[in-house]
Order: C-alpha cells, then structure tokens, then sequence
C-alpha cells in the first residue's frame, strides 16, 4: 500500500464504477452476498462518496440514502439518511479509510439538513461503528445472510 488518499464525492460514471467495483470485491468475492442484491434501484440516487489513492487505485465506497429513498431503512422519518454499502479493500484496511467515508457520508447528510444517520452494521462491525459515536438498537437479524444490528448517531 503506498501512498496517501482522498474521500470525495463519486461525482461521474467512472467514480461511480469505481465505488461498484470495490462493493464487488469486499461484498460479492470476500463475503459471497449475491451479486444480483449487491446492486439495487437505490443506486440511481444515493450520493456515493469514494476512497481513492493518488494514484488513483480506489480503496473504499459508501452511500447515502436520504428523503423517500431512506425511508424503509430508516422507519420513514425523513429526518434520518441511511449510510449503506460501506466497504473498504482488503488492502486498505487498518488504514482509516472507513473512519473516513463514514465522516463524509455524515457530511453529506448535514450539507442535506439530516438530524441522524441509520445503519444496518454487520455485527462483527459494531464496535467500528461505536467508536465513531453509532448506538445499535433493536434485535440482531440476517441480511444477505449476515448477521446484522440497526445503528443509528445523531447528527
């Protein structure tokens, strides 16, 4: 791994295939989630944010589902985004990468008026997601055959 990185906005169609191939290695090749619900409609208009290397080697993706979209994630409260697919390359973990998409997709959801970010956290991934200030709540529960906890930190 060489190199720093940047966090920003997947703001064109070779970002966004960027973020799709990262969910690709992590989601469909490390933890064998179908490829035909690693993708979903949602895509269209989530606000992606995207790790990249200077070299431009992308190294971690998240999105933000926010208003009518986050809504079945989120209990309907259009208050509240959803920050979702959040997935960091095998070779960049460690590196805080994940910290850093989190912190971004939050930004997203102030520079959107949001009060609150949801999560659905793998429950290996709990304490990632409290240490960055999230509180599961509710029962565990299998998604794609993971087991999950919701998570949610005020904004």
């Amino acid at each position: 791994m060489s190199g720093p990185y940047v966090v920003r906005a997947a703001e064109d169609p070779a970002d966004r295939e960027a973020c799709f191939a990262v969910r690709k290695e992590v989601f469909v090749g490390e933890q064998g989630v179908p490829e035909d619900i690693e993708y979903d409609a949602y895509d269209a208009v989530a606000v992606h944010v995207l790790a990249i290397r200077e070299d431009g080697v992308p190294l971690g993706t998240g999105r933000l589902l926010h208003g009518e979209a986050a809504a079945a994630q989120t209990g309907g409260d259009q208050a509240v985004g959803s920050l979702g697919r959040l997935a960091v390359t095998h070779t960049a973990r460690g590196l805080g990468v994940g910290a850093a998409l989190v912190r971004a997709i939050e930004d997203a959801a102030r520079a959107r008026g949001l009060a609150a970010v949801d999560l659905h956290a793998q429950t290996h991934a709990l304490g990632f997601y409290e240490r960055l200030g999230y509180v599961a709540y509710g029962p565990e529960y299998l998604e794609a055959g993971i087991a999950h906890r919701a998570m949610r930190r005020l904004l």
